[in-house]
């Protein structure tokens, strides 16, 4: 017997059913695990130091479509249920959606605009694509409701109240569509409240690519997707919410999941599939005449199959369109939020572990997990039963218009109002000559060098930046010179970047990362770890207490400059160690007038430079600091400004070119940081930096940097540069860490230069307290104190930096690089390209600098 061709209303099987239920669950299981394995990939990638994997999201796009389609694509094909092969095809083509999007990922993350750009054509190529899609192919078997119009029996319809048709036609919204706009705000809501927009251009092609995600969305849960669920004659509510919502969930999913650079889609992964059920329950609203479910009203009349009311149009609704055009509201501001209220780049484990940007996107993402599950309860619940009423067009469009003011005024007092974008790093090409910049040894001599090297600087600065900074005035756009290297930040797009790279005295332009402002200001560490009863075991190792005790030398006389996340300044081992003044503290990042540290990086570091109570090396010497890494991800510029300050420091508030002092100058400087390509700089960028402290007389020690055990992993400037002295790090048992970067560098220089006791290290925190933590980072400040130890033994050598790291590299101690699972001496290039000299020793160097 010939069978039945399916309708809409054909009863599943329950294989086919079951087989749904499964494909469902295989569907959100692959698309979850591969977007989070993805971020987590590209995470671990940047924290190691390693070049990006280009190739990570094609691969995983790919993976993930061929691993849904084989779910889905059988659940297309073989049933003979049309709900279930709708099911299957809208899955799969979610699947292709993902692919297709998730290709954009290959676009690096500083050019967010190009991504968005990119994101917002072919989002709106792939609606086109779907629209001119024949109506089989995602909605076989059944009669459309578009072209010619499918007739119930009969149905009761209020004369004269304007269909879906009707109400685009007049120029007003639907209720459907205005119910849409107030869930799609209701989602957007915490993102204002919690998040921050980026520049002009990124915001604009933010709301772009969130309309067109929004239309493609709606090209595919439309009315030929809805009908198989419910949505026909006579409408079945409960089925449509349930079953149409969760197959609309998933395939949200799908969308969201490709939606966004590598971080950005994580919370739509968790936002975005509770609207299904919300458009939904907008769905069966719209099959129900406006004043209630099933029962003929005063001012209604039947209508019969095929009879024409309202100028030809059969009417079967008086709430308004519940197809494309609520789906585009309500998912196109659903994604607008993560899309333009984040930074994907600080979507990162790099600031985890404080208040920092993941802590609020986490926040925004459950609060928005809740709103999505109220809207799909209370929409499901007050508009999608058959006894409810549909709400009148005054009160959907106040509802609407409410929450657009509640949005409106929340960004603009509790949220973080303005445009945030990033700034430009232009560099020109002419940078100062300081050949023959001479001094004679000793503290005069290195005051003298740096103020020859200061005036050559600021005039260089002056005179090559004129003429740019004069167009930049013209042009209004913002923008901060600096000397230390010839540069310049400026405020400004890719527009602007291009203008900049065009001119003749620019020799490159960089992007400079700026961290998007919090809602409210990260936690304060502290310290649990009990204070130390004498010396630790990294201060005997290196033997600093014995220069104390037998040599009597505490590092008086010299001054350590910090850049860091700051510095404690009322701890007890460093309050009386501030050299103080108006011009030993500066806060680009805070604008604090005294020294303060919120991460306790900056604290713990300066601690074991010359902290007292056992913990510092040099705990006699005095110290000045600056905070250049607030929030563990910084710039050039950032850099730049407190490299600037320990050259010339300058009073708070004064002008680095103006009002610089060179004679206060610290004597060497601890930096235990390093500028990524993910903050702007190139291997380059900060070399002309390190040249002119070199010039100065000043001794720049940087940690080598913890992306080890790979070699080559010395990337980060300024610690790959020959004239910085750059330090590994050691645990208790003189073993080199894993975590220590290798040498060789790009340029073929041999590194790290020393190492010191890096490992499980003891040393101050804000509030009074201690604490024990891990890094090369550890290691820097110590190898610092030992330099601070060796100039106030013998003041002659401050400011002669060959004679300095000759005599440290000739004292060091020797360290074993044959324990195969931490050393890989070969692949380095030779033991010098993991432990450098070796391990530093404070008493054998103070020793000889004074013979």
């Amino acid at each position: 017997m010939r069978a039945e061709p399916t309708t809409p209303g054909s009863t599943a099987s329950p294989w086919a059913i079951v087989a749904a239920v499964l494909a469902g669950c295989w569907t959100v299981a692959v698309t979850v695990l591969a977007q989070t394995g993805g971020w987590a990939v590209d995470q671990v990638v940047l924290i190691g130091g390693l070049d990006r994997l280009v190739p990570l999201w094609p691969v995983a796009c790919l993976l993930t479509v061929l691993l849904i389609a084989a779910a889905t694509l059988p659940l297309a094909l073989v049933p003979r249920s049309a709900a279930v092969r709708v099911t299957g095809r809208l899955w799969f083509a979610g699947a292709l959606v993902l692919g297709l999007l998730g290709l954009l990922r290959t676009i690096p993350p500083v050019h967010h605009e190009a991504y968005l750009g990119a994101l917002a054509l072919v989002a709106a190529l792939l609606a086109v694509v779907t629209t001119r899609l024949p109506s089989h192919v995602l909605g076989p078997g059944r009669q459309a409701e578009t072209g010619r119009q499918a007739h119930p029996p009969a149905s009761d319809v209020r004369v004269g109240a304007p269909t879906g048709r009707q109400a685009r036609l007049d120029g007003r919204p639907s209720v459907a569509a205005l119910l849409a706009v107030a869930a799609g705000l209701a989602l957007l809501l915490p993102w204002v409240w919690w998040g921050a927009l980026g520049g002009l251009l990124e915001t604009v092609l933010a709301g772009l690519a969130a309309v067109a995600v929004g239309v493609l969305a709606a090209t595919l849960l439309d009315v030929r997707f809805w009908g198989h669920f419910g949505a026909d004659e006579p409408p079945r509510p409960a089925r449509l919410v349930l079953l149409g919502g969760l197959v609309a969930g998933v395939l949200l999913l799908l969308i969201g999941a490709g939606t966004g650079h590598s971080g950005a889609q994580l919370p739509l992964l968790v936002t975005l599939p509770p609207a299904g059920f919300a458009l939904a329950a907008l769905r069966a609203m719209s099959r129900q005449p406006a004043t209630g479910r099933g029962v003929a009203h005063p001012g209604t009349r039947r209508v019969l199959p095929d009879q024409p009311i309202a100028g030809g149009v059969v009417a079967h609704h008086s709430a308004g369109d519940g197809g494309r055009t609520p789906t585009t509201w309500l998912v196109g501001l659903g994604v607008f939020g993560p899309l333009a209220f984040t930074d994907p780049e600080e979507v990162s484990l790099l600031l985890v572990g404080n208040r920092d940007v993941p802590f609020w996107v986490a926040a925004a993402t459950g609060v928005g997990l809740a709103v999505g599950l109220v809207l799909a309860v209370g929409y499901g619940l007050l508009l999608a039963r058959r006894s409810a009423r549909t709400p009148s067009r005054v009160l959907a469009a106040a509802s609407a218009l409410t929450l657009l003011v509640t949005v409106g005024l929340v960004g603009a007092t509790a949220g973080q109002p303005g445009l945030h974008g990033e700034r430009l790093f232009v560099l020109l090409r002419e940078q100062a000559d300081l050949s023959g910049v001479r001094g004679e040894p000793g503290r005069a001599g290195r005051d003298a060098r740096a103020e020859e090297v200061y005036r050559r600087l600021v005039d260089t600065a002056d005179r090559t930046q004129a003429d740019l900074r004069r167009d930049l005035r013209r042009a209004r756009l913002p923008h901060t010179p600096y000397y230390l290297v010839n540069a310049i930040e400026v405020a400004g797009g890719p527009a602007v970047r291009a203008w900049l790279s065009s001119r003749s005295e620019v020799a490159r332009v960089l992007v400079s990362q700026q961290l998007r402002p919090l809602p409210a200001p990260a936690d304060s560490a502290t310290g649990s770890a009990p204070p130390p009863s004498g010396p630790p075991w990294n201060i005997t190792m290196i033997g600093a207490d014995r220069v104390w005790s037998e040599l009597g030398v505490t590092g008086d006389g010299v001054t350590v400059g910090s850049s860091d996340s700051g510095v404690d300044g009322r701890h007890p081992t460093l309050a009386q160690g501030f050299r103080g003044g108006d011009d030993s503290w500066f806060d680009p990042w805070n604008g604090s007038g005294a020294p303060t540290d919120r991460s306790g990086h900056g604290t713990h570091t300066m601690g074991s430079a010359v902290g007292r109570d056992g913990i510092g090396v040099a705990p006699g010497a005095r110290w000045v600091g600056c905070v250049n890494l607030d929030r563990n991800l910084g710039n050039p510029a950032a850099y730049l400004d407190c490299l600037q300050f320990m050259l010339a420091p300058f009073p708070l508030g004064g002008d680095p070119f103006r009002q610089g002092r060179p004679a206060r100058a610290p004597e060497i400087l601890t930096n235990s940081w390093g500028c990524p390509p993910i903050e702007g700089c190139d291997p380059s960028a900060l070399r002309p930096a390190t040249a002119a402290l070199e010039a100065a007389g000043i001794l720049v020690v940087a940690a080598a940097g913890n992306t080890g055990p790979f070699c080559g992993s010395v990337q980060d400037p300024p610690a790959p540069y020959a004239d910085v002295l750059t330090v590994g790090a050691v645990d208790d048992r003189r073993r080199v860490t894993a975590f220590s970067s290798r040498g060789p560098t790009i340029a073929g220089v041999t590194k790290p230069d020393l190492m010191a006791p890096g490992a499980e290290v003891l040393s101050a925190m804000p509030g009074g307290g201690y604490a024990v933590l891990d890094g090369t980072s550890m290691a820097t400040p110590q190898v610092a104190g030992v330099v601070a130890l060796m100039w106030s033994a013998n003041p002659e050598l401050v400011g002669d930096l060959d004679r300095t790291r000759r005599i440290l590299r000739d004292t060091a101690d020797p360290i074993e690089t044959n324990d195969p699972a931490r050393a890989r001496t070969d692949e380095c290039g030779g033991p010098a390209n993991i432990v450098g000299a070796g391990l530093v020793d404070a008493y054998a160097a103070v020793s000889a600098a004074r013979d």
